[in-house]
Order: structure tokens, then C-alpha cells, then sequence
């Protein structure tokens, strides 16, 4: 029998229209994303389905948006296919704001409760670096040792004759596997971290269409929003362990989960590590729940031999549930 992990997407994953033929199809849906829009006051679903998708791509908008179509899924999966996480998965795991959609799938978090830390995570990393003041790229064809030398080539800043150089703030975002590192810090820094990688002979490397700087040292005003949120917030042990971005290792206590999760703001997604970690246990089977595939692929680049299913559209969750 296949061994599966429920995985969950992060930004980026977003389109305009996501939801829409869920909440068509499925009153477990719809309710799903009416508890999203009582916790936030608001009609993020109305966004959701039908844009604009600059505005659905706001962090603040995107961040909760994502968490209700992946829970609106797993709802779905429970309430029409008789499906319980518990049963099914061994593991669950997340990339970056996905982090609090498994918790909440796993029953560590409630999904108002998910909604609201995600907007406040969502503006609290928004408003942690001014506009133009940082930023992320893409490095492509790199492992991340070589992304690290990038980094430390490019985070000195030139000065006068006889003054110590100093550092700006580069580092990791996401190590996510097959090749693909993004890296994240202050503008400059990242501009000449795209030359120095280009000089170098790296296969791509490109800015990113990004509003701020995230999962880096900057972020750090965000991270205390965050923590003080996170020490106000009901948070139970998940039904199944989270594997956790910050260590790619199993997080089952609270308060280990709350302390990761503030971390997380400012730290490498080790996406890789993860999904290394989780099939070096026994998983064979990553099943992405949300809206887009992007997961998949990446643990296709990363574990050739696991089979990958994703559920988002309404046709994915009826063939999900005959291969589970």
C-alpha cells in the first residue's frame, strides 16, 4: 500500500478563478469559504473567483486565499468521499505560507483562525521592507552550495579606500530541488547576485515579480508580529506530524510549532531536505492539495520514483478519491 503525504502549496500558486468551479460543485467548498470570509470581514472568495489577479496577488489577499482552496479540498475529500486525513496521510508538509495550511488540515490550527494569522503574516511581511528596498531571484541550475557562494560574492557593498566592506542582507529563501534556488535580500545585493551568477555561467538567473523580500533577515519585523500572534493563538498538536520547513525534520508539540512558524518568516524553505526527509521514512506518494501542481513537479525533480497526485479542480478530487 502506498505510504502518502498531503502537501500544500505557497504563494505563487495563485490564479485568478481559483475556487470557483469547487465552490460550483460543493457545499463542503462553499463553507469553507464563508468561514474564510466571516474571519476576515470580508469577500476574499469574491477576489478568489473572479480577480482582478493583481489584487488576488497582494500578500495579504494571497497568503489566506490559498489556505481556503486547499482546505476547501480536503473538506471536500472528507465530507463527499468519507476521507479522514488521519487515515490517509502519515505525514503532512507545506511551502512557506502552505506550512499553515497543513497545520490547519491537520486539525493543529482552525481554519478562522489560519485566515487571520495569514493576513496578519501577509501584511506584516509586507510592511517589514520598503517598496524598491529589496527583493528575490531565481537561480537556475545551481545546487545550493553553489548558491551560497553566489550569495557571499555578491552581499559586499563597495566603499572608500581603506573602509572594511560592508554586507548587505542575502541569503536562501527556498532550496526548493532539481536545480532551483531562489534567493531573497536588499536590492542591490540581489543585483549583483544575478551578474555574479550570470559570470559564472549559471544556466538562468532572473529577478522575480515579487512585492518584498521574504524569507530573509529582513523580514525579522514580520517574525515578531508573528510571534506575538502565534503565543496568542489555540494551537493543538496536529493529528499527523508536520514535516517543518525550517528543520525538514517531524514538529508534533505546540510550542515547538509555534517557535518554527516564527522562524519560518525569516528563514530557508528546505523544501528539498523535506521531501528527501519524508521518503527516507517510507513515503512513496505525495498527494498536493490546493490550487496548481507546482509541488508536484518540484518532488518530481526531487524523488523520481514517488508517485504525485494533485487535487484542484472538481474532476481531480472524483479520480483522487478512486486512487485512495
Amino acid at each position: 500500500m502506498p505510504v502518502h503525504a498531503f502537501i500544500f502549496p505557497g504563494q505563487g500558486s495563485q490564479f485568478a478563478g481559483m475556487g470557483r468551479d469547487l465552490a460550483a460543485a460543493f457545499a463542503p467548498a462553499r463553507e469553507v469559504f464563508q468561514e474564510v470570509d466571516d474571519a476576515l470581514g470580508e469577500r476574499l472568495s469574491k477576489l478568489m473567483f473572479s480577480g482582478p489577479i493583481e489584487e488576488l496577488t497582494l500578500t495579504q489577499n494571497a497568503q489566506p486565499a490559498l489556505m481556503a482552496v486547499s482546505l476547501a479540498v480536503l473538506r471536500v475529500l472528507e465530507r463527499e468521499g468519507g476521507l479522514t486525513l488521519a487515515a490517509k496521510a502519515t505525514l503532512v508538509a507545506g511551502h512557506s505560507l502552505g506550512e499553515y495550511s497543513a497545520l490547519a488540515a491537520a486539525c493543529s490550527l482552525d481554519i478562522a483562525a489560519t485566515a487571520r494569522l495569514l493576513r496578519l503574516r501577509g501584511t506584516a511581511m509586507q510592511r517589514a521592507v520598503p517598496p524598491g528596498e529589496g527583493g528575490m531571484a531565481a537561480l537556475l541550475g545551481v545546487d545550493l552550495d553553489q548558491a551560497r557562494e553566489i550569495c557571499a560574492a555578491a552581499a559586499p557593498v563597495t566603499v572608500a579606500d581603506g573602509e572594511a566592506p560592508r554586507q548587505e542582507v542575502i541569503q536562501i529563501a527556498n532550496d526548493n530541488g532539481g536545480g532551483q534556488v531562489v534567493i531573497s535580500g536588499a536590492a542591490g545585493a540581489i543585483a549583483r547576485a544575478i551578474d555574479v551568477a550570470k559570470s559564472r555561467g549559471v544556466k538562468r538567473a532572473m529577478p522575480l515579480p515579487v512585492s518584498a523580500p521574504f524569507h530573509c533577515q529582513l523580514m525579522a519585523p514580520a517574525a515578531d508580529v508573528m510571534r506575538d500572534a502565534l503565543e496568542a493563538a489555540a494551537v493543538a498538536a496536529p493529528c499527523v506530524p508536520l514535516i517543518a520547513n525550517v528543520t525538514a525534520a517531524k514538529a508534533t508539540e505546540p510550542a515547538q510549532i509555534r517557535a518554527l512558524l516564527v522562524e519560518q518568516v525569516t528563514a530557508t524553505v528546505r523544501w528539498r531536505e523535506s521531501v528527501l526527509a519524508m521518503t527516507a521514512i517510507g513515503i512513496d506518494s505525495f498527494v498536493e492539495l490546493g490550487a496548481g501542481k507546482v509541488l508536484c513537479g518540484l518532488v518530481k525533480r526531487i524523488a523520481p520514483d514517488a508517485a504525485t497526485r494533485a487535487a484542484v479542480t472538481p474532476e481531480d478530487i472524483e479520480v483522487l478519491l478512486k486512487q485512495l
